[in-house]
């Protein structure tokens, strides 16, 4: 089983944004993870992780709850 970290930036005002991804995640992978947890930051920075792999990157690719619960769900089938 895998862990997934949501980072987020405090001063930009993501925390709902994380906790948008964070319940999309439970909903859809709850009983194929370890945990999901969410990580304070700054600097502009959201980013989701898989064990260290990074799924989603806010400055690399368009944000969709939808998308980012995909690419988790195909990178925890492989």
């Amino acid at each position: 089983m895998s862990h997934v970290e949501i980072e987020y930036c405090v001063p930009c005002g993501f925390r709902d944004r994380a906790l948008d991804v964070q319940q999309a995640i439970l909903n859809g992978l709850e009983t194929e993870l370890d945990s999901v947890s969410l990580v304070m930051g700054d600097h502009g920075v959201f980013k989701v992780r898989l064990d260290e792999e990074v799924i989603y990157d806010k400055d690399e690719d368009e944000f969709d709850v939808d998308d980012i619960v995909r690419e988790l769900r195909e990178a925890t089938d492989a």
